[in-house]
């Protein structure tokens, strides 16, 4: 099992590293955006692959953060139920989703659009519209994200088998993504904020 767990922190922090920086590619979209439009404006110009390309972003950020979401437990849930169940339920309930539902959708997906992505990459098929990008960049996004979000499915199967056998702590604990630094300077704010209000209280004796 702790062979699992370290492979299951491995995973979560290829997940964590990706949805960092996967933020980039949202500015990177929104800047050429933005651009689009004061060219357009300002010298009557425009492409087709100005426009390809901020969705080509856009769905390459929406794809390899999957799995980060997933780590992050920011997929829809229904919470009204499932917090009324115990414990061990949910924990049992995610256990058969990630097994059950989960790998065999994302293996399913993968299966269905490597073939795609290879015969995109092999013919250079170009987009229709005139200006418009080849299609295979944006494709790879599909079987790369949904690989992230299998493996972060796996991951959290790990941390509930180990949480059911006493082996690692409650994975539907409290997340926290502070760093040593930031846990340290919020700790030392508050107790500047505690000796202040314990100092203004004494001069209003």
């Amino acid at each position: 099992m702790q062979a699992l767990l370290a492979l299951s922190r491995a995973i979560d922090r290829l997940n964590a590293f990706v949805g960092k920086y996967s933020i980039w590619l949202i500015f990177a979209a929104t800047f050429i955006s933005a651009a689009n439009a004061i060219v357009r404006k300002a010298f009557n110009y425009s492409s087709n692959g100005f426009l390809e390309v901020q969705w080509y972003l856009f769905a390459w950020s929406f794809l390899i953060a999957a799995g980060w979401t997933l780590l992050n437990r920011e997929h829809v849930r229904i919470d009204v139920i499932n917090s009324r169940l115990s414990k061990k339920t949910q924990v049992w309930i995610d256990i058969v989703g990630f097994a059950l539902f989960l790998t065999p959708l994302c293996i399913t997906i993968l299966w269905l659009s490597t073939p795609v992505v290879v015969q995109m990459y092999q013919s250079g098929e170009v987009s229709g519209n005139p200006g418009g990008l080849i299609r295979w960049p944006v494709w790879v996004a599909i079987p790369v994200g949904i690989t992230l979000l299998m493996l972060q499915g796996w991951s959290e199967l790990i941390k509930r088998i180990a949480f059911l056998t006493g082996d690692g702590p409650d994975p539907m604990g409290k997340l926290t993504d502070k760093s040593a630094e930031e846990e340290l300077a919020e700790a030392l704010r508050a107790e500047a904020e505690k000796k202040q209000a314990e100092a203004l209280a004494a001069a209003q004796r």
